[in-house]
């Protein structure tokens, strides 16, 4: 008699996923032999939620430990984040002289807040912008840090602040946007010091023995987004959602008549759309080809009129068979400019919409929205600039939402970018970024053609 074959062992849950990436980190993080330990983690994986984790694993060894963040908001909500976790840690909230901490921070009785590293540094947790960090002299290094939103600091930050601790963990999202710099780098292209690369990116070069470990699952990102947003954005690192098909829903209600402020052949253009995003978690309103100026009228009122219909429409987002209402607030516009955000803000005034998000991907980058409405960073461009064309910035804007993502663009783009193939200079040292902006966005508009609704202004 033949035996029978043992059955392939089931695929683990994502919740099985999580958490033994998070019990690999922690062990890492704790007892590994190098002194730094990355995490990649995808968009909606449950970053903060491991920064929180790993500092209350560490301060319960006995450990003093530094928490670093890029901004002041990012500080005051970990600060706020950790004392929720933890109502008898007491937390340190260093800060300069003229960024006082927010109340969503100083609300907890157990945060202490101070201008200076020494009146705090006996707290089991201290926290501060790196900027703030690289001041700090005079004090004994902490054993332990946590560099949190790590792809967003620049080398020469990290460099600023190393000599304070003597391990880490950095934990950042490669896909997002690099560091911003206001003056040209092209001077230190390719060299080991080069202050415009990304603290990670100069912290893996020096010491290869450090394998960055990752977040599997996305929280965030409905089943529908998941795949697509793995596959152009974070090849190296795939994820997948951490809800299947149909755990996310959006329901609409019926479309009202229009009441004469937007078009008719605009505003039903916008419904189709709507409700095409409503079914299949994705939607593209496309204008005619065109070579516009950036803050382009008639994609400014599309936008504004998809955002229009939608909160007219009175909709909910399902999660899980938890209902909540779409409100303004639970919706985002997502721009490449601020110039095109303002146009927005302006254009939904006129239509008497109010509280709704309207921002530039650099600032929508870590939060998130039930449906999120993206005007293009290519539509209507005569050309493909390596800043319309930079990977992370079409990451940020195609990764925010939990229900829904309309993109609104002019056609064409996809002439535009065979007409402009990638030229960037192939300079030595310097790692090439996969995918480039280039095949991302092909990977996206590919997918995007199967939801496309055609729009006349």
């Amino acid at each position: 008699m033949t035996p029978a074959l043992p059955l392939p062992a089931p695929e683990p849950s994502p919740a099985e996923q999580a958490n033994a990436a998070v019990a690999a980190i922690l062990e890492s993080a704790l007892r590994g032999g190098e002194r730094g330990t990355v995490v990649d983690s995808p968009p909606g994986a449950g970053k903060s939620t491991l920064v929180v984790k790993a500092a209350r694993e560490l301060v319960g060894t006995g450990e003093r430990l530094m928490i670093v963040a890029q901004t002041n908001s990012q500080v005051d909500d970990l600060v706020d984040r950790l004392a929720r976790a933890d109502g008898e840690l007491a937390i340190g909230r260093l800060h300069g002289s003229d960024a006082a901490p927010s109340h969503t921070a100083l609300q907890h009785p157990g945060v202490v807040a101070s201008t200076k590293a020494a009146e705090l540094r006996e707290l089991p947790v201290v926290v501060a912008t790196a900027a703030k960090w690289q001041w700090v002299k005079d004090v004994d290094p902490w054993r332990h840090a946590i560099v949190d939103e790590a792809y967003q600091m620049r080398s020469d930050a990290l460099l600023a602040v190393a000599r304070l601790f003597e391990r880490a963990l950095f934990v950042g999202d490669p896909g997002q946007l690099d560091p911003f710099s206001i003056v040209g780098t092209e001077a230190w292209a390719g060299l080991s010091y080069d202050p415009s690369q990304s603290a990670v990116v100069t912290l893996l070069a020096h010491n290869p023995g450090i394998v960055p470990h990752r977040l599997p699952v996305s929280w965030r990102l409905p089943s529908s987004a998941a795949p697509l947003v793995s596959d152009a954005f974070y090849p190296l690192a795939p994820f997948r959602a951490g809800t299947g098909p149909g755990a996310r829903r959006l329901v609409l209600g019926a479309a009202p008549a229009p009441d004469g402020r937007i078009a008719r052949g605009l505003a039903d253009a916008a419904d189709e759309v709507l409700d095409t995003a409503a079914g299949s978690g994705w939607g593209l309103l496309e204008l005619p080809a065109r070579r516009t100026i950036r803050t382009d009228p008639e994609a400014v009122a599309a936008v504004a009129a998809v955002v229009a219909r939608l909160l007219a429409r009175g909709g909910s987002a399902w999660s899980d068979e938890e209902e909540t209402p779409l409100t303004a607030d639970r919706v985002a516009v997502g721009t490449a400019h601020r110039d095109q955000a303002a146009a927005v803000r302006a254009a939904l005034a006129a239509l008497g919409v109010e509280g709704v998000t309207v921002d530039t991907a650099n600032r929508l980058q870590g939060r998130e929205y039930d449906v999120t409405v993206v005007l293009h960073p290519l539509s209507g461009r005569p050309d493909a600039t390596a800043f319309h064309l930079e990977t992370g910035r079409l990451c940020v804007l195609a990764s925010r939402h939990r229900q829904a993502c309309i993109v609104v663009t002019r056609a064409g783009i996809p002439e535009l970018l065979d007409a402009h193939p990638s030229a960037e200079p192939v300079l030595l040292g310097v790692t090439s970024k996969f995918p480039d902006g280039w095949e991302a966005n092909q990977a996206v508009l590919e997918h995007l053609r199967a939801h496309r609704v055609t729009a006349t202004p």
